[in-house]
């Protein structure tokens, strides 16, 4: 397979080396973490000729015997260099039963550099600071960029591979597949066999046929406004009667997985987070294909679930604005940088260029505003507002 430098997420670990923090890559099921920490080794080889990496990767046969955590601290201490800078590096540590207790062990020594990576229903980002007694460093990494496709695949034509990454998408396991079909088939397998396997075996899923049920919702309801509640409602029939703490359960799963990202309400005027509705946005857009087709297919809505998780790539926190009872697709927030942002997929309607720009012509602070559209135009102004082609704003041509 084809293999580019993922710098964003390579230079995170570089800038971390010699921390005392416990660093722990998470993702999404195949989005690169295993190759991650290949590359990271690879440079660790190159930069540091001091260095004496201990490498673990539990999907390889030959480490079947450290999947019981004494044997594993036993390995890694033996090959314990005193007069060198020592760095684990373990893939996929949730093969390990109880893997904490020698990780805790391993830091508390302060003789080794620690990088882990693992399943995501099995090291979730909520339970790090439960399992290690030493601080922890997330790197969160997420399915191909927009930015990413095109280094892959060396394109240069901004709007004509926005339309390619469209309908194929982040997941690059998917790219060594010339059918679209079985690039999808690919991509299902990945959703199915990967992701709810994990759900089901890490929280013992009584129902899986509802949790089908409540992905197959989400999916259809894209940049919909959600509740537990509302999707019981919708799924119950005369046959059965739904209990929205079972779905609220089963949704908190499957962000714990990473396989949705759930963004909550935010009053703009009154400058709090409102707690009823959500909305739900798959780790990656091709998800929806592979499960439920492509006919039918409201771009608009897909469009703005590859803004939200490059929002989330980008590291803000990431809001759905309400004012006046009107909605703001997202309210993007960083530190003290704030960037008000609607989404659309076409926007050559003059009814539909202004239904869309009245919501942020109404917020009256001086924070950016911006459209995000498929205007195949280079960025330009209305009223203070940057219309902006999404190929040139994921490629970061604004």
């Amino acid at each position: 397979m084809k293999l580019i430098e993922r710098t964003m997420y390579l230079d995170k670990l570089k800038n971390v080396i010699g921390t005392p923090d416990i660093k722990v890559i998470t993702g999404v099921r195949r989005s690169g973490k295993s190759k991650l920490l290949e590359a990271f080794k690879t440079y660790l080889d190159s930069e540091y000729a001091n260095a004496n990496i201990i490498h673990i990767n539990y999907n390889l046969s030959k480490f079947e015997d450290l999947k019981e955590y004494h044997a594993l601290n036993e390995y890694i201490q033996d090959r314990y260099i005193s007069d060198a800078e020592n760095f684990v590096l373990i893939d996929e540590i949730q093969m390990c039963p109880d893997f904490e207790l020698t990780i805790n062990s391993l830091h508390a020594s302060e003789q080794y550099d620690i990088y882990i990576t693992g399943s995501n229903a099995f090291l979730l980002s909520s339970d790090l600071a439960t399992l290690f007694t030493g601080r922890t460093f997330e790197i969160k990494v997420y399915p191909f960029s927009f930015r990413e496709f095109l280094t892959y695949y060396e394109l240069n034509d901004v709007y004509s591979a926005f339309d390619r990454y469209l309908t194929e998408g982040g997941m690059a396991g998917s790219y060594l597949y010339r059918d679209r079909e079985a690039k999808y088939d690919y991509i299902e397998d990945v959703f199915n066999t990967l992701i709810l396997r994990d759900i089901r075996q890490k929280y013992k899923i009584r129902n899986p046929v509802l949790m089908d049920r409540i992905v197959d919702f989400l999916m259809d309801n894209i940049s919909n406004l959600s509740s537990a509640r509302n999707i019981a409602n919708a799924l119950t029939n005369n046959q059965d009667k739904i209990n929205h703490k079972t779905v609220s359960n089963y949704l908190e799963y499957l962000c714990n997985a990473f396989a949705f990202y759930k963004v909550r309400r935010y009053d703009i005027k009154g400058k709090k987070y409102l707690s009823t509705n959500d909305k739900y946005y798959l780790s990656d857009h091709t998800f929806r294909y592979a499960k439920l087709g492509t006919k039918n297919l409201d771009y608009g809505r897909v469009l703005e679930n590859i803004v939200a998780i490059e929002l989330l790539r980008r590291k803000y926190e990431v809001y759905v604005g309400v004012l006046y009872k009107k909605e703001i697709d997202f309210v993007a927030i960083k530190r003290d940088e704030k960037i008000y942002i609607q989404v659309s997929d076409n926007i050559s309607s003059p009814d539909t260029f202004q239904r869309e720009v009245d919501p942020l012509l109404k917020i009256k602070d001086a924070y950016p505003k911006i459209l995000i559209a498929r205007t195949r135009h280079e960025t330009y102004q209305y009223e203070g507002i940057q219309i902006i082609d999404i190929g040139n704003w994921l490629a970061g041509k604004e």
